[in-house]
């Protein structure tokens, strides 16, 4: 049964949580026609799944966690409750989703006194949560190509690093005919973060300002012309990213109950996401209690936080200017996913739900973000934020020491300095543009990428770390070796040696700064 391709199929359409007029999904739609509001995608006909209790699907969900159906293996191993229009050549599938939790370390839970664990979605094809949308918004997509028989597809998002990697990754496999462009807010993203999308393949943008900037270049796109969005805004990426929620829930035995979650906040998909799963597994009976849900915010990108601050009467959203952060891909101040957020968030309270955000200092995240390291946890700084979203939450009497947490740590390429990994080859400490400039803000050092000159062309990266010789970068024959070569002979031997092949030396990899 478990290897078995679901033969139920669902009636599913838009609903604007604007206007609340209907669309059907045959076409490419991210806003409302008649009011421009943000979408939710419903099953009109999710009533026929409650002919089954919650036991029967609990044991077909643990059931399909061995399948060797590989359209069942990833995210759609829940296809009942995600997408049940797609047909089994439509879905996608390159190893995303069935992440583990990770118990906190015990010597960190004893020093924080609380009991918590990390999902640790970075194990992820290119180390993203994002993969789990892609996987929903990219199957949509290629059910829409055989259906219509587009010969030419446009995907292209805004992203500040995690997105763009996710949508060319997906777009790479699928190929022809899709093709990906990404937008990127230009300087506000690292040498990692650029070589994800430049290596699938993908063409990529340098937007002037932040990541608001570029979300409104690509809404302008969608609206105009036919392109497929990939954006929170895509209601289909949404759906994907409930499989976080089924998961969590599948690795505690199906009981939330006394749980508590906490989930970062940026665009406000994810945390959307989290909480519409929870409500289709509580209104089928798979799980008997929800639980409390934290999003959690810096201080530098909070509109979320001051919107759910202020008692019920007194709300009104404003978007904020963000100001620079550690958590970079949560650095967003106009969420297009708020809309979803409110009504998910009266739906979540009144199935007896809570719902509670928490804002945190710059400084909160890099104590946290190096707290986690230091205990055997690969943390990103969004790891780190929800972590000390759980120590704020204990602060201010939220969460009591009893209950029992968890988080998502995204740990995504983006993040490699964070987790100790050296992906860049060693440069001439003499050339500025290669020693370790700067230290990060949770103390490490790394590596950097040789800077773009203002106006040349993006570059991906040419090849294996180990494989890169000083011409490759466009750099001068000061390589590390040469550098430290005294005499002419020396220097003369050691171009011999390189032989194109750039020697790994352990002062290649990141060093814990003493001065944090």
């Amino acid at each position: 049964m478990s290897d078995q391709f679901p033969t139920y199929r669902a009636q599913m359409e838009y609903v604007c949580l604007g206007c609340g007029a209907r669309h059907p999904i045959d076409e490419l739609l991210y806003t409302c026609p008649s009011c421009g509001g943000v979408f939710l995608l419903e099953d009109t006909t999710f009533d026929k799944l409650k002919e089954h209790g919650g036991a029967y699907w609990r044991n077909l969900f643990d059931s399909r966690a061995a399948t060797r159906n590989t359209a069942l293996r990833g995210v759609f191993r829940f296809y009942e409750l995600m997408a049940p229009v797609l047909e089994q050549e439509d879905i996608l599938y390159l190893g995303e989703g069935n992440t583990p939790v990770v118990d906190g370390a015990p010597e960190l839970q004893k020093k924080l006194n609380a009991s918590f664990a990390f999902k640790n979605d970075g194990q992820n094809p290119s180390a993203s949560f994002k993969d789990r949308g892609m996987a929903c918004a990219y199957s949509y997509l290629r059910a829409l190509v055989r259906k219509h028989g587009w010969d030419e597809v446009l995907t292209i998002c805004a992203s500040t690093g995690d997105t763009s990697a996710a949508a060319a990754l997906y777009g790479a496999y699928v190929g022809y005919p899709i093709k990906t462009a990404v937008l990127l807010p230009q300087g506000k993203v690292t040498p990692q973060q650029l070589s994800q999308p430049l290596g699938s393949g993908a063409t990529v943008l340098e937007v002037p300002g932040v990541f608001d900037d570029c979300m409104k270049v690509v809404e302008h796109l969608a609206e105009h012309y036919r392109v497929a969005l990939l954006n929170s805004k895509n209601s289909w990426r949404i759906l994907g990213q409930e499989s976080y929620a089924y998961e969590v829930a599948q690795w505690f035995n199906w009981d939330l109950a006394g749980k508590v979650l906490f989930v970062p906040v940026g665009n406000a998909g994810n945390i959307t996401a989290v909480m519409s799963g929870l409500l289709k597994m509580r209104r089928l009976g798979i799980i008997s209690d929800l639980p409390r849900l934290f999003g959690v915010q810096s201080e530098h990108a909070d509109p979320v936080w001051r919107y759910y601050s202020k008692p019920k009467a007194e709300r009104v959203y404003n978007p904020v200017t963000v100001r620079p952060s550690v958590a970079q891909a949560a650095m967003i101040g106009n969420p297009v996913s708020f809309p979803r957020v409110k009504a998910l968030v009266d739906a979540y309270e009144a199935a007896g739900g809570e719902f509670g955000v928490v804002q945190v200092t710059e400084q909160a995240i890099m104590d946290a973000t190096i707290l986690a390291n230091r205990h055997g946890h690969i943390v990103c700084t969004q790891g780190g934020e929800c972590l000390a979203g759980l120590l704020k939450a204990r602060e201010e009497g939220r969460v009591a020491a009893g209950e029992k947490a968890g988080s998502i740590r995204r740990r995504t390429r983006s993040s490699l300095r964070d987790s100790r990994i050296c992906i860049l080859p060693i440069r001439s400490r003499r050339n500025t543009a290669s020693r370790p400039t700067r230290a990060s803000p949770i103390g490490l050092r790394w590596w950097s990428m040789p800077p773009r000159r203002r106006g040349s062309p993006l570059r991906s990266l040419p090849g294996p770390p180990q494989r890169l010789s000083p011409s490759a970068w466009n750099l001068p024959e000061n390589d590390y070796c040469l550098d430290r070569a005294v005499s002419k002979r020396e220097k003369s031997r050691c171009r011999e040696s390189l032989g194109g092949v750039r020697k790994q030396e352990p002062q290649g990899f990141p060093v814990v700064s003493q001065n944090t």
